[in-house]
């Protein structure tokens, strides 16, 4: 079982032909409403590809008809160990996307920077084989969760920021790309044990074991929005790990569950099955 602790949001997409400049404005082509967050797209990322998953994070009153929790429970998520925060609305989440696929956002935390586990949260942690955790969320959250933890803990560590290292002692794998990569590493607080995964967009990935580098090429596909790529990585990464492949073969695995999903609009919208990334595995190899 995967328990992953993070955030929920409510993502407004909107697409653009190029991003704005300071102080621009300009017009969008389309608005797509979807439900989002690290936490949440990287649980379903994952359970997408089969995976058993519990979810452990936050919504405010606002979510009434309780549509956050529901997009969860209908791609066969845990949800019982999610609060609501009644004196908080949801997370909403901004993301602009141009004609070449890139993207900015801008998050509004909302109930997720008040998430605290609750007692059925740790009984979920401590019978994990895999906890997979975001930073979108209070550190103190991330840091007791990877102290209870008993099986494989994975951070994704963004939005990019410091991590304390007594913190990161407790972590088995850092998933990174490369400006939360430099954060850490300039901060000196990476462990010579962490095992450091790197997303490279679409130069792959690479694979950081005792000092030794392993790249990952990536497919070759047509870009039409890197949104949620990322998440859609750790959520296929977390797993393959889930499911007993080696590191390097966790991240090949993710490398072409994240290709997959440039090829769409959207996050959860772009996330691909088991069966496509085995399809594209097998064209590819």
């Amino acid at each position: 079982m995967i328990v992953v602790v993070g955030s929920l949001n409510l993502d407004f997409v909107a697409t653009v032909e190029q991003l704005p400049n300071a102080g621009e404005t300009v017009l969008s082509s389309s608005l797509l409403r979807v439900d989002g967050g690290k936490g949440g797209n990287q649980a379903v990322a994952a359970a997408r590809l089969g995976a058993d998953v519990a979810f452990v994070g936050a919504v405010g009153a606002d979510d009434d008809d309780g549509d956050l929790v529901q997009s969860l429970v209908s791609e066969g998520i845990d949800v019982s160990a999610v609060s609501v925060i009644e004196s908080e609305v949801s997370g909403v989440a901004w993301v602009t996307v141009d004609s070449s696929g890139r993207n900015t956002i801008i998050v509004s935390q909302g109930a997720n920077r008040q998430l605290v586990l609750n007692d059925l949260a740790r009984d979920l942690l401590a019978q994990a084989n895999v906890v997979l955790l975001q930073l979108e969320i209070p550190l103190a959250t991330v840091a007791e969760s990877a102290d209870i933890a008993t099986g494989v803990v994975i951070l994704n560590a963004a939005p990019a920021a410091a991590v304390p290292a007594d913190v990161l002692e407790h972590i088995n794998i850092v998933i990174v790309n490369e400006e939360e990569r430099t954060m850490l590493e300039s901060s000196g607080t990476l462990g010579e044990n962490t095992v450091v995964v790197a997303t490279l967009g679409h130069r792959g990935s690479s694979v950081t074991i005792d000092g030794s580098a392993h790249h990952i090429d990536a497919p070759n596909v047509s870009v039409v929005d890197t949104t949620g790529a990322g998440d859609t990585f750790c959520g296929a990464f977390a797993q393959a790990i889930d499911r007993g492949r080696g590191t390097v073969d966790a991240a090949e695995w993710a490398t072409v569950a994240g290709s997959i999903a440039t090829t769409r609009l959207g996050a959860r919208t772009a996330m691909p099955s088991a069966d496509e990334v085995y399809r594209l595995l097998a064209e590819t190899s």
